[in-house]
């Protein structure tokens, strides 16, 4: 119990049920709220830069919102960067069927931006993690029956560390929780420059 601490409120500006399971995992309580944030009307120099743009407006246009005031927002979004690309959610099962074939035996970079709110100071605070990502070599057979399955079509990059497309990702560089969708190690330092330490967020 919180107690006399008075909790402080995490809102979550995501429906990634990904990002939600991470941060429960890890001993903080997150409410999510969909920002609604038209992510194609965004645009950034750089794969890196356009992960944290997206990160910063949904986080932004949620700690907006009279609901939630006095809480702790964060925003997240990612991308996987590829031969300088920026690659969100692939459109349909073609393109998703295109992107493994192209991934396959190669390495991306999963950027994932982040953006932390404190709705009680008008703080905020934001950087993007980065992880590299060596893709496996599916036949396409398998491709094809990872595409049916749908999950490529509702995730960045059309993949998932901790999915149906987890046999076809040979390795990882960086915090693994980045490719999931939300970098613990990188939420403990923005929550550090806000004054705050993750253990005081736990329930």
């Amino acid at each position: 119990m919180a107690g006399m601490t008075d909790q402080r409120r995490l809102v979550l500006a995501s429906a990634s049920p990904a990002r939600l399971s991470l941060l429960r995992q890890a001993g903080f309580a997150p409410e999510a709220i969909v920002s609604g944030v038209d992510e194609d009307a965004l645009s950034a120099p750089t794969p890196a830069e356009l992960a944290l743009v997206l990160a910063e407006a949904k986080a932004a246009t949620v700690a907006a919102r009279p609901a939630v005031a006095g809480a702790l927002v964060i925003g997240c979004d990612s991308v996987l960067e590829l031969d300088g690309e920026a690659l969100g959610k692939p459109a349909d099962s073609e393109e998703a069927t295109a992107r493994w074939k192209s991934m396959r035996g190669r390495a991306g970079i999963l950027q994932t931006g982040h953006s932390v709110i404190d709705t009680a100071t008008g703080r905020t605070v934001s950087a993007t993690a980065s992880t590299v990502v060596r893709f496996g070599e599916p036949t396409d057979a398998e491709i094809a029956g990872y595409v049916a399955s749908g999950e490529p079509l509702h995730v960045a990059g059309a993949f998932t560390l901790d999915g149906r497309s987890a046999p076809f990702i040979d390795s990882i560089e960086g915090d693994h929780g980045n490719v999931i969708g939300l970098s613990l190690p990188l939420l403990r330092r923005l929550l550090g420059e806000l004054g705050l330490s993750v253990t005081d967020l736990w329930v």
